[in-house]
């Protein structure tokens, strides 16, 4: 099953990070395996770059969005797919992070990206088990004449 954490990262803040999204993943990474006063500190960190979620707003775009497919909303918790099936996913929206789990192809969470990717294009994606990160969408950089 691949787990991925997605957070809405402030607009100055993505900017300025664009082609060095690994100092993210970092900093995500290091979250999970440092205990103590250094976890707080990374909290504060994160709590800093990223943006409270929207919930009614993700909610609305996600259920309007989604409709042709068979989706199953539970309180916070989305789901594509079966519960016991080979290709499902679910997403869970956290205050300031969404978690998304896969498993199968890569159809029923791409489902999901492509949503996202639509509401707001500051998603960063992080997969710490497999080391995989990136924009939802790509950032574009802005180019000074």
């Amino acid at each position: 099953m691949r787990t991925y954490f997605i957070y809405l990262i402030e607009d100055e803040v993505a900017d300025y990070f664009y082609g060095r999204e690994i100092k993210f993943y970092e900093l995500f990474a290091a979250k999970c395996k440092v205990q103590g006063e250094l976890q707080e500190i990374i909290k504060k960190q994160i709590q800093f770059i990223t943006k409270p979620l929207p919930y009614l707003e993700l909610h609305h775009h996600l259920s309007s969005s989604v409709q042709k497919r068979e989706m199953k909303i539970k309180g916070k918790t989305y789901y594509i797919g079966a519960p016991k099936a080979d290709k499902r996913a679910e997403l869970l929206i956290g205050k300031r992070c969404l978690e998304l789990h896969a498993l199968g192809d890569f159809e029923s969470e791409s489902v999901f990206f492509e949503v996202l990717r639509k509401f707001d294009g500051r998603f960063l994606a992080v997969d710490i088990e497999n080391n995989r990160y990136g924009w939802i969408k790509a950032v574009k950089e802005r180019k000074f004449v």
